[in-house]
């Protein structure tokens, strides 16, 4: 037996993955906070952590991109 999402199913699911990478994007930021405000910082771990950042945004902006496409709402390129 074969199910179908809806469309409404795939929103709902969409919008999971949407907050779970901004709960994963506002911890981040938090960390980046607290590392700045070591004694002792080191320049390459500040990289990393701004690089996930970097790529947290990026996985966002595929999921809206996505989240539009299901809207009938994307603008195209």
């Amino acid at each position: 037996m074969t199910t179908l999402l809806t469309n409404e199913d795939k929103l709902n699911i969409l919008n999971q993955h949407i907050k779970n990478i901004e709960y994963a994007t506002y911890g981040l930021q938090l960390d980046i906070l607290e590392y700045e405000a070591s004694d002792e910082i080191e320049a390459s771990y500040l990289a990393k952590l701004n690089a996930r950042l970097v790529d947290l945004n990026a996985k966002k902006a595929v999921l809206d991109a996505e989240k539009d496409a299901l809207n009938g709402t994307a603008t195209g390129a």
